[in-house]
């Protein structure tokens, strides 16, 4: 992902919240009281005392498909300062990933998250990988500080269907 982040969504870009397929939703290695729908589900993500949390260890693995294609432009990520997700790999069109597989395969995109994106920054993906998406893994792989849990406070993703 490009170093310098959109300062705006672009006018054409929506939050494609709309557009999951909730039944298929999946989260590997969060914690049970602390789970996805925290962090990924309108209402619910943008109150700052819910989020995600992993359980075993810093690493999360989530599967979201739509409900139809989807062309995806740029992701925001909201965390606190020091658990919060830093190396984040997305996977475009990536069925089955567990944790013993996850690095079988190349990431699409992988961000390096700043203090600023924690902050709610979107992050602008290469586009011309998120061109048909039918499911997004996105792999949270380590937080800021090297915690045991990782904690993310809001997922959203923009762009068109």
């Amino acid at each position: 992902m490009s170093g310098d982040s959109a300062s705006a969504i672009q006018r054409n870009q929506v939050d494609l919240v709309d557009f999951i397929d909730w039944s298929g939703v999946e989260c590997l290695n969060q914690s049970t009281s602390h789970s996805l729908a925290n962090a990924l589900k309108q209402g619910y993500r943008e109150d700052d005392g819910l989020n995600l949390e992993s359980d075993a260890d810093e690493q999360l693995l989530i599967y979201i498909p739509f409900t139809q294609v989807i062309k995806l432009h740029s992701i925001a990520i909201k965390g606190p300062e020091e658990e919060g997700p830093k190396t984040v790999k997305l996977y475009s069109n990536k069925e089955h990933m567990g944790f013993g597989n996850v690095s079988d395969f190349p990431p699409s995109d992988t961000a390096v998250l700043t203090p600023d994106n924690l902050k709610g920054k979107p992050v602008v993906l290469k586009y011309v990988k998120f061109q048909n998406v039918r499911s997004l893994t996105i792999f949270i792989e380590d937080n800021q500080t090297g915690s045991d849990i990782s904690k993310v406070q809001k997922i959203a993703l923009f762009g068109t269907t």
